[in-house]
C-alpha cells in the first residue's frame, strides 16, 4: 500500500492534528491517517506495513470544535472501517471509537489522539524526582499495637477496645473510624492473635486523628504520592512516608491535551461543551489511578500501602483534578471556586484506583486565579523567603508563573507565554521525545547548524552519527522546545535574524541555509528528509511568547522596586532544561550574573514531596501563600509598554552587562556600507561560541 500524501492525485486538502505531539499540516483529502503521521513526523507505531494485521497503529480520531486549531473534527471525517480493519477487529481488541490509521483515509479536517500504546517513542515526561532530603513528619502513622480480647462479662465493641489501646501505648486520643477501615476490623484484630498495627491518619488542621486501616500483626509499611499535575504531563513520586525518599518516579502525558493544547483551550471545551470538565476531569483522574498503580507494581508494593496523596497544579489544573469547572478562570477577574489548601479522603476528588481505599488526600493553596498550587510548590521547596538576596524564580510552560522577592518581601504574576517554548505553534515543532532536535550551534561563517536530538549522545557533524541513530532506532522528526530556543539565538547571534526579529534577507543570495519562501524567509537547520527549518513565522512566535515571559518578571520587579534581580531560578521540565545563556540571549530572563542562573528542576514536585511527609511544611506553605502579593498582568496598565519593548532580542532598551561579558552580542542595526558589516552582509564580531 502507497500511502504518501504525494501518491493522492486529488488536489483538495485536509487540515490534520495529531496529539499529544502537536505535529500539524495539511494533506492531501484521501491520505491515510498513518501516512499523514509520516509525512508530518507524528510518531504512530507499526509493523505489518499497512495491512492491518499488528495494531500497533490504533488511533482515536476527536470529536468537536477546536476553534483555535480552526478545525472542526469527527469520526465521520475520516473514511469507513475497511474489510480488514473489520476482520481485525473481530479477531482482536479493537477499542470502541478507535481505527486503525493505516485503514483510515482523511475526507475532512481532523484531530487524532494517538494513545501511549500506538507510540514508537513514548513522549519523555522530564519531571524527575529531584533527590534532595526532606524533613520527615508524616501525617499517617503505623502504630503497632496488642488489643485485649473481648469478655462476656465486660462487653465493648473491638474499636472501643482498640482506641484505648492506642491511647494507652501512643498517646492517641479521641479516635474516629474512617467507614473503610471498619470492615478491615475484626478479621485483622484476629488473624494474628490480637496483634495488629493501626494505620492512623492525624491532620496538620487540629483535627481529631482517624483510623484509616488495620493490618493483621506488625506490617509498618507506609507510602505516599506527590503528583505534580501540568497541563501537559503528569509526574507521580511514590515516596517512603517513613524516610522521605522517592521510591519510584513516573510520568505520562496530561490526556487533556486531546481536550486542547493550553490551558485556555480546555476552558473554552469546559465553556462550549455541557460535560466538557466532567470529561477532563475524569481523564485526569483515570491517568492518576493507572500511574499510581504504575508506580506500585515497579516499587514491588502493595497499592493498599499507598495512604496518603499531596496534589500540585496550576489553576486549571486543580479545579478540574477536583471536579470544578474551571470557566470562571477564563475571564476577568479570573476568580478561583477555592484557594485555600484541602484535606479530604482520596475518593472523594474521585481517586478510587491505584491507592488504599481510605487514603487521604491534601491539595496545597493555590496563590491566584492564574497563579496556583503548582507556585505555591516551587516557593515551599526553594524557599525565596528565607534568603537575604532577591531572588526571581520562572516555572516555564504554556502560562509563565513567576514568583520575585526575599525574606522581606514576595511578589507574584503568571503571564501567558503560550505552548511555542514546548514546540507547539512552531512549523517543524514538537515536544520532548526521541528524535526531537534538542540543542542547536550554527557556524557563523558558512551559517550551517549542527545539532543533538534527543536519544542521541553525538553532535550532527560527529563520525557516526547517523549509525548512532539507527542502531538506537530514531528517526529525526522536529525540533522541540530547548532545541527552538538555541536555534533562535544562535541566528540572532549569527546575524540571520535582526535584533527586531527579521531575517537578514540579503544572506538568501550567498546562502544555502537561508531560503525565500514566497515572501517570507526559513533558516533551514536539517536539508535531509525530513528538512527541518525555522521560519520568520516561528522566530515571531518565540518572540511573542518570551516577551510575554520578561514584561511579567518586569512588572515585579517595577513593583519592587530594582532593576534586575540578583539570582534566578529556571523552574520545571522545561527549565531545566534551558541553557541560561540563550534563555538570556533571547532575552527571556532579566539581565543576571550567568553563575547565579540555574535550574530548579522539578521544584513544584519537590514541594508537593515536602508537604506530602511533613505536616509543618503544609503549615508553612498555607502561611506563605497568604503573605504573597499578587499582580494580575492583565490589569496592569504598564504590560503592554514592556511586552512591546521585550520583544527585542535581548531587549530594545534594557543594558545587558552580565550577559555582554558572557559572549559577543551583534552589533545594533547595521547598515549597508557600515565598517561593522563584513562582505556577507553580517556583523563584524569575534567567533566565541558555546560547545
Amino acid at each position: 500500500m502507497n500511502d504518501s500524501p504525494d501518491s493522492t492525485t486529488d488536489k483538495e486538502t485536509v487540515q490534520v492534528l495529531f496529539l499529544p505531539s502537536g505535529r500539524r499540516g495539511r494533506l492531501p483529502k484521501g491520505t491515510t491517517v498513518l501516512g499523514a503521521a509520516r509525512y508530518l513526523g507524528a510518531d504512530v507505531d507499526s509493523a505489518c506495513g499497512g495491512r492491518a494485521i499488528c495494531g500497533r497503529c490504533q488511533v482515536l480520531i476527536q470529536s468537536g470544535n477546536f476553534p483555535k486549531e480552526g478545525i472542526v473534527s469527527s469520526p465521520e471525517h475520516v473514511s469507513p472501517p475497511t474489510a480488514a480493519e473489520e476482520k481485525y477487529a473481530k479477531l482482536r481488541d479493537l477499542p470502541a471509537g478507535r481505527r486503525l490509521s493505516c485503514q483510515a483515509r482523511l475526507l475532512g479536517d481532523a484531530v487524532i489522539d494517538v494513545p501511549p500504546e500506538s507510540q514508537l517513542h513514548r513522549q519523555l515526561v522530564r519531571k524527575e524526582a529531584e533527590r534532595q532530603p526532606v524533613d520527615v513528619d508524616p501525617l499517617i502513622r503505623a502504630l503497632p499495637v496488642r488489643v485485649e480480647q473481648p469478655q462476656l462479662d465486660a462487653p465493648s465493641s473491638d474499636f472501643t477496645r482498640l482506641a484505648e489501646a492506642l491511647a494507652e501505648e501512643w498517646g492517641v486520643h479521641d479516635l474516629i473510624p474512617d467507614p473503610l477501615a471498619l470492615p478491615r476490623l475484626q478479621a485483622a484484630l484476629r488473624a494474628d492473635d490480637w496483634q495488629v498495627t493501626a494505620i492512623i491518619h492525624q491532620p496538620h488542621l487540629d483535627a481529631a486523628p482517624r483510623l484509616i486501616d488495620v493490618r493483621a500483626g506488625v506490617d509498618e509499611a507506609l507510602h505516599g504520592l506527590a503528583l505534580d499535575i501540568g497541563s501537559t504531563t503528569i509526574a507521580a513520586h511514590l515516596t517512603d512516608l517513613h524516610t522521605g525518599e522517592v521510591i519510584v518516579a513516573k510520568g505520562a502525558m496530561n490526556p487533556q491535551i486531546r481536550f486542547g493544547e493550553d490551558l485556555m483551550s480546555r476552558v473554552s471545551h469546559a465553556m462550549m461543551h455541557e460535560d466538557g470538565a466532567a470529561q477532563m476531569s475524569a481523564a485526569v483522574r483515570e491517568a492518576i489511578g493507572a500511574l499510581a498503580a504504575e508506580a506500585a507494581a515497579e516499587a514491588g508494593i502493595s497499592p493498599d500501602s499507598i495512604l496518603d496523596v499531596a496534589v500540585v497544579g496550576n489553576p486549571v489544573m486543580h479545579h478540574l483534578f477536583l471536579g470544578i469547572d474551571p470557566k470562571e478562570l477564563g475571564q476577568a477577574p479570573f476568580a478561583l471556586a477555592v484557594s485555600e489548601a484541602l484535606e479530604m479522603p482520596a475518593r472523594d476528588a474521585g481517586l478510587a484506583h491505584g491507592l488504599a481505599p481510605a487514603a487521604r488526600l491534601y491539595t496545597l493553596p493555590c496563590i491566584a486565579g492564574h497563579v496556583g498550587a503548582d507556585a505555591a510548590a516551587v516557593v515551599l521547596a526553594e524557599a525565596p523567603h528565607e534568603r537575604e538576596e532577591i531572588t526571581l524564580i520562572v516555572d516555564v510552560g504554556t502560562n509563565a508563573e513567576i514568583i520575585l522577592g526575599n525574606r522581606e518581601r514576595l511578589l507574584a504574576c503568571s503571564s501567558p507565554t503560550g505552548p511555542a517554548f514546548e514546540g507547539a505553534e512552531i512549523s517543524h515543532g514538537q515536544r520532548a521525545a526521541p528524535g526531537a532536535i534538542e540543542r542547536v550551534r550554527i557556524d557563523r561563517k558558512t551559517l550551517k547548524a549542527r545539532y543533538k536530538v534527543i536519544g542521541c549522545d553525538l553532535w550532527s557533524d560527529a563520525e557516526g552519527f547517523e549509525e548512532a541513530l539507527r542502531e538506537n532506532n530514531i528517526r529525526i522528526t522536529g525540533i522541540c522546545g530547548s532545541g527552538i530556543i538555541e536555534a533562535v539565538a544562535e541566528m540572532f547571534l549569527a546575524g540571520i535574524i535582526s535584533a527586531d526579529g527579521r531575517f537578514n534577507t540579503a544572506l538568501a543570495e550567498t546562502s544555502e541555509h537561508v531560503q525565500a519562501r514566497g515572501r517570507s524567509f526559513d533558516y533551514v537547520l536539517r536539508h535531509d528528509e525530513p528538512r527541518i527549518a525555522v521560519s520568520q513565522e516561528d522566530v515571531r512566535a518565540i518572540q511573542l511568547a518570551k516577551a510575554a515571559l520578561y514584561a511579567g518578571a518586569r512588572l515585579l520587579m517595577d513593583r519592587l522596586g530594582i532593576d534586575a534581580p540578583q539570582r534566578i531560578r529556571l523552574a520545571g521540565a522545561f527549565g531545566a532544561h534551558i541553557d541560561p545563556l540563550y534563555a538570556m540571549v533571547l532575552g527571556m530572563i532579566p539581565d543576571c550574573d550567568l553563575e547565579h542562573v540555574s535550574s530548579a528542576g522539578n521544584a513544584a514536585g519537590t514541594g508537593a514531596r515536602m508537604a506530602l511527609v511533613n505536616m509543618e511544611k503544609r503549615r508553612e506553605v498555607e502561611a506563605l501563600v497568604r503573605r504573597i502579593e499578587k499582580i494580575e498582568t492583565a490589569t496592569e496598565v504598564r504590560f503592554q509598554e514592556h511586552f512591546v519593548a521585550a520583544m527585542a532580542f535581548p531587549h530594545k532598551t534594557a543594558p545587558t552587562p552580565n550577559l555582554s561579558r558572557a559572549i559577543d552580542l551583534p552589533s545594533p542595526a547595521p547598515q549597508a556600507g557600515d565598517a561593522r558589516v563584513n562582505a556577507s552582509g553580517r556583523p563584524r564580531r569575534r567567533n566565541r561560541r558555546r560547545s
